[in-house]
């Protein structure tokens, strides 16, 4: 089966579903819809990252296309240097915060945003086609290996960024694509650092650490102390980041983004008084926008169409609890050092620990069940669910939500719900995904009994 374009680029299972034979055609496909120039290549620190880094080349130099191979490095960094350089397109090879076993391609135009649904759709045809372009020997322009590239992403980074000095930052590399960028950057700004997982093992990338796991980072903030201490996690590809204070406690993503929303807001450089965020935002966060004469736009999860509403409205700033968020003042993507680097900046402005920063914040309580159900149209042709889900919101009141999506990747649906009660909450969501379950169930007997059904 043809690997697809999801909301984040290409994945799969490096040498099953991502296999180096994919990997070439898809290099050939790409080549077809593009105009001429370099292209850019990067990755992260994946053991299957040069096999496939190795089949991409062969793919784009077969049909005639020039490449610069940057080496390791973030996300963010191949997006920014896509943007300010001739590239024409920048592929990341990486998984983000997925398995040691996962990997995947992000592409990113020339001006460093995700290719167009419609881009994706054409490369995704041409992937099944039987004639895809092959350039002759003489007119192949070759490849050029360059890994200073990043030192300009680390130059933008500190650009703006206020002296460290006095704080402590513990970060976390999650053995990824930031192992080396991260520290450098907060190094040069003045900080004393301390580093966790900061070696390029692509073998443990993501493995009980980062970003997906903050108990390393918070364990070790506790044993240094201090009211200046500061944990950065990043996931494998550092296009996003999370943090702790100087507890050792999680700081909830949409805190931060609080947090610079606002900031950015008293300083008169958020368009619109308006952050971009998912139907995943905790109503908290629309809450305490709110306080600040500050508005919300919720759009579908996935960075990419918080982008698409940041371009078509005008507007600078948006993410996700994840932790990804996008500032179009500095980058065209998620930027985990950046964010980083925004964060501890303001601290140290304000001259406050990061507990006081994201003090007044408190999030509602998010329960989220999913349930199998294979025909995702049957929720909204089933008047029982539907009621269901009526009565439940009425139960909630304005200070509350539910939200039932289907997965993008599983025949499964996701039900969440939240509000103030955190008991009410688990409540509703465990009765509401019964009621899907029942569903699925019914789903099932209509499905048997259409097979044994004489013609």
């Amino acid at each position: 089966m043809t690997l697809r374009f999801g909301t984040d680029g290409i994945r799969g299972v490096a040498h099953l579903d991502l296999t180096p034979e994919f990997a070439v055609r898809f290099g050939r496909a790409l080549a077809a819809h593009l105009p001429p120039g370099p292209v850019l290549l990067a990755r992260d620190t994946r053991l299957s990252g040069d096999m496939l880094e190795g089949a991409l080349l062969a793919g784009l130099l077969t049909a005639g296309r020039s490449v610069v191979s940057a080496g390791v490095m973030p996300t963010p960094a191949l997006a920014f240097l896509t943007r300010i350089s001739d590239a024409v397109l920048g592929v990341m090879i990486s998984a983000s915060h997925n398995p040691v076993d996962d990997n995947g391609f992000k592409c990113f135009d020339g001006s460093g945003f995700k290719l167009s649904d419609e881009t994706e759709r054409a490369i995704e045809q041409d992937l099944v086609s039987p004639t895809l372009p092959r350039a002759l020997p003489a007119t192949h322009p070759g490849l050029r290996r360059d890994t200073t590239l990043v030192e300009r992403y680390s130059a933008e980074i500190l650009r703006g960024a206020t002296s460290l000095q006095g704080y402590t930052v513990v970060i976390d590399a999650a053995f990824g694509a930031a192992y080396a960028v991260a520290p450098a950057a907060f190094t040069a700004l003045g900080a004393t650092v301390h580093v966790l997982n900061g070696e390029a093992d692509g073998a443990r990338i993501n493995v009980d650490c980062g970003a997906t796991d903050l108990r390393m980072l918070a364990a070790r903030v506790r044993e240094i102390g201090g009211e200046r201490v500061v944990g950065v996690a990043f996931d494998g590809d550092a296009d996003r980041v999370r943090f702790v204070d100087e507890r050792g406690t999680s700081v909830d993503g949409d805190a931060i983004l609080l947090a610079l929303a606002r900031d950015l807001h008293q300083r008169g450089e958020l368009p619109g008084a308006t952050v971009v965020g998912t139907v995943m935002s905790n109503l908290a966060f629309e809450r305490g926008l709110e306080r600040e004469s500050l508005h919300l736009l919720r759009t579908a999860v996935g960075d990419r169409y918080i982008l698409q509403a940041m371009q078509e409205h005008g507007l600078r700033f948006g993410g996700e609890p994840s932790g990804h968020i996008i500032d179009l003042a500095r980058n065209t993507t998620g930027d985990g050092p950046g964010t980083a680097i925004a964060v501890v900046s303001l601290l140290a402005r304000q001259h406050i620990a990061l507990s006081e920063l994201v003090g007044d914040y408190r999030p509602y309580p998010q329960v989220l069940v999913n349930v199998p159900l294979a025909r995702r149209s049957a929720l909204h042709e089933s008047p029982r669910v539907l009621a269901a889900v009526a009565a439940a919101q009425a139960r909630l009141g304005p200070e509350g939500r539910i939200l039932i999506r289907p997965s993008g990747t599983e025949p499964l649906m996701r039900v969440m719900v939240e509000g103030a009660d955190e008991h009410a909450v688990s409540r509703l969501a465990h009765e509401l995904a019964e009621e899907i379950r029942l569903l699925a169930e019914e789903e099932k007997g209509i499905g048997v009994a259409a097979q044994i059904s004489p013609v």
